[in-house]
């Protein structure tokens, strides 16, 4: 499995970043997360935190090396994360229980599937073209679906921020699980808040992110996105990912660094390693490997020798850009 990301969340015109976003893999199998901690209610950012933790720690239980049942993990897990915002609200004893949006992708075996709740997207993107993405949970797209309004009103219309589907709300969310897509080498998907989608179109996403690298494109477009804002901008966030499959030759595992753009190749990666940008409150180096509990297939000679490899190329990589 060998696929190019990148991520990058701004702050834009807002005090608080309440953005999450974080990548996890294994030998087979890659999960991505984008969570928005909604503005409207407090705490956003932990809602959104606890639902990439929750995913994460999921993930590295299920995906050994590849999760069985895709849809069945995604739904679970969401509905896991939404009771541990609860749970959260009650040993913290907070007056609102916080709230988030989240879209979140699984690829395996060169096949994806996503889901989602709330207003942030995934793009599916081949040479330029959007193959799909997922469709707000909001009340706008529930009145262009109707015929009620036009789609351009998407950005006007005085309801255009009314959700009706999110982490954390009274009642349990409706997780909106995508069909199976197979994806070629080349293929791109992009998971973003709404602080990107909905100040640049859908054309323009698609247009830099296939004329240029990912790692110029989103920068780019997160950068043009705050600069239309201007000092109203939403929090800004996005994960994209180049897909290459599985390569014709065999290759050791790697990670190489460059800004935040990381190149992964996971040929040699053992069964019970596991890699991640997710981490808990309060925050970790972009880039680690974890051991699953419970697994002792590899003594520790192996285990020390394969994080020595990921470290010296991380170093490596940072040489190159001083």
């Amino acid at each position: 499995m060998q696929f190019s990301v990148y991520q990058e969340s701004h702050i834009g015109g807002r005090k608080v970043n309440q953005d999450r976003m974080g990548y996890s893999f294994t030998r087979d199998a890659l999960l991505l997360v984008l969570a928005d901690g909604m503005g409207g209610h407090l705490h956003g950012e932990i809602a959104a935190q606890l639902t990439l933790q929750t995913m994460s720690a999921l993930f590295q239980q299920q995906a050994t090396p590849y999760v069985r049942k895709p849809e069945r993990f995604l739904e679970e897990s969401l509905i896991e994360a939404h009771h541990a915002i609860h749970n959260y609200r009650i040993t913290h004893q907070l007056t609102e229980t916080p709230r988030t949006t989240v879209v979140v992708c699984l690829i395996q075996h060169n096949t994806a599937v996503w889901a989602h709740c709330g207003d942030s997207r995934l793009y599916w993107m081949r040479q330029g073209k959007i193959m799909g993405r997922t469709r707000d949970h909001s009340h706008i797209e529930s009145m262009i679906s109707k015929g009620l309004i036009s789609p351009a009103e998407r950005n006007t219309h005085p309801d255009r921020n009314k959700l009706y589907n999110c982490l954390g709300a009274t009642a349990l969310p409706k997780v909106e699980i995508s069909r199976r897509a197979s994806l070629l080498p080349g293929d791109l998907m992009l998971l973003c808040s709404d602080g990107l989608w909905a100040v640049l179109p859908d054309d323009d996403l698609a247009y830099h992110l296939y004329n240029d690298t990912i790692v110029r494109a989103v920068p780019d477009l997160l950068n043009a996105a705050l600069a239309v804002a201007g000092k109203h901008a939403d929090n800004t966030t996005a994960l994209a990912i180049m897909w290459q499959g599985s390569p014709v030759v065999d290759s050791v595992f790697s990670v190489t660094h460059g800004s935040s753009s990381t190149m992964i190749s996971t040929e040699a990666l053992p069964q019970n390693l596991i890699g991640t940008t997710i981490h808990g409150m309060q925050g970790a180096p972009l880039a680690t490997l974890e051991l699953d509990d419970g697994v002792d297939a590899f003594n520790d000679d192996e285990i020390e020798k394969a994080i020595a490899e990921i470290r010296g190329a991380i170093e490596k990589s940072s040489q190159m850009l001083k």
